[in-house]
């Protein structure tokens, strides 16, 4: 094979760090891999609601890509991907001022999901009441309002799935009790948990969270979608209004425009199957990780697997034989927080085996401070294996 293949990757997180390490590590002498990423910097994701309530912190979370060798690492954002031509547009500037290009032989989309409350009347204009767990600009702000709200109403709102971190906002709701409690105000301050789901989601565990948020008092509805904020309420589709004085908010989700601009899917990057991650019009170009239309939870272990099937992949058309062993299967944990307000927070197993079919769920219903521990572990193990190699 004459010269190095370029491969162009689109998001330096753990789905397109993981394209990054099973290349490396399995064609190294074949491939130039570049990495176009919109921060000089990582933050992991699944231990992030621990913020909190001080059990995480930033220091332990946050990676940069010095430590990530044999990449060519480009800070920009994407503006526009042409696949006809095989070349990725991206501006260095965030206002898309000085666009570049770069050809590829192969693309590997894995940007990640985009917050978009465009669809919410009043967003625009109130955003600022807006935090979650999920952005990483407004966790702390989220932080800020609970440990110093001292009466009132907390409205947490997940919106209609697939969004990244089925559990997020459970974990949301669960945590603010827990410091509310710890803080001796719970009992002056409301929880309501809008869901615009049927359940809870995962839905495996919905029965758990339920009994977990009678126990704690926290008010869950269901099916019920928020549309429209304003200054201290919240209007769902079927024109129920909602007070509050915090608002913990997941925007709806979608993949980056740059996506659906180039043809390569609508609300996410379309693929062949779960397991032939190209793209239905193009050999060369590859979609992982939250951004691609997959049948399965918007999770970093299925993001990562899928970046093993998109590697896999192009390993193939390069001809090389040895491939990684991947399935989609995980076992996951969930924080349920800490009932009487100890700032020791327990957490439930869940998990799924794709391969079967029907798909074989699993949990362990009971809430335990070790599920917490572990999570903390294999977080910090791939953030070791990704970032340090």
């Amino acid at each position: 094979m004459a010269g190095k293949k370029r491969v162009v990757i689109v998001g330096g997180g753990i789905a397109g760090l993981g394209v990054v390490n099973t290349l490396v590590s399995k064609a190294g002498d074949l491939v130039d891999v570049y990495v176009i990423t919109r921060d000089r910097y990582y933050v992991g994701g699944p231990t992030r609601p621990l913020l909190l309530t001080n059990e995480e912190e930033y220091g332990r979370i946050v990676r940069g890509y010095e430590n990530v060798r044999n990449i060519n690492l480009i800070v920009g954002s994407v503006v526009s991907i042409d696949p006809g031509n095989r070349v990725v547009n991206y501006s260095e500037t965030l206002y898309g001022l000085g666009s570049r290009s770069i050809n590829y032989d192969y693309l590997v989309i894995a940007p990640g999901v985009v917050y978009d409350g465009s669809s919410i009347i009043g967003y625009d204009k109130y955003w600022w009441r807006v935090a979650n767990v999920y952005d990483v600009g407004r966790v702390h702000v989220l932080k800020d309002w609970v440990w110093k709200l001292n009466s009132g109403t907390v409205v947490v709102y997940a919106p209609k799935a697939p969004y990244r971190c089925a559990p997020a906002p459970t974990e949301t709701a669960l945590l603010i009790h827990t410091v509310l409690r710890h803080r001796g105000v719970r009992d002056r301050v409301r929880i309501i948990h809008v869901d615009a789901n049927d359940k809870t989601q995962p839905p495996v565990i919905a029965d758990v969270v339920k009994s977990i948020y009678d126990k704690a008092g926290i008010e869950l509805i269901t099916n019920q979608e928020i549309t429209e904020i304003g200054d201290g309420e919240v209007v769902t589709k079927s024109g129920e209004r909602y007070k509050y004085d915090v608002l913990a908010l997941l925007e709806p989700n979608r993949a980056p425009s740059f996506i659906k601009e180039a043809g390569l899917g609508t609300d996410w990057f379309e693929v062949r199957s779960p397991t032939d991650l190209r793209s239905p019009k193009f050999d060369d170009v590859y979609g992982a990780g939250d951004a691609a239309k997959l049948p399965y939870p918007k999770n970093q272990e299925i993001a990562f697997e899928s970046a093993l099937f998109a590697a896999n992949g192009i390993l193939s058309d390069l001809g090389v034989d040895e491939k990684v062993n991947v399935q989609y299967a995980f076992v996951g944990w969930a924080y349920v927080g800490n009932v009487d307000g100890r700032l020791e927070t327990n957490s439930v197993q869940f998990g799924f085996d794709y391969t079967q079919q029907p798909p074989k769920p699993m949990k362990d219903p009971e809430p335990k401070r070790d599920y917490t521990l572990q999570k903390d572990r294999w977080m910090q193990t791939y953030l070791s294996r990704l970032f340090s190699y």
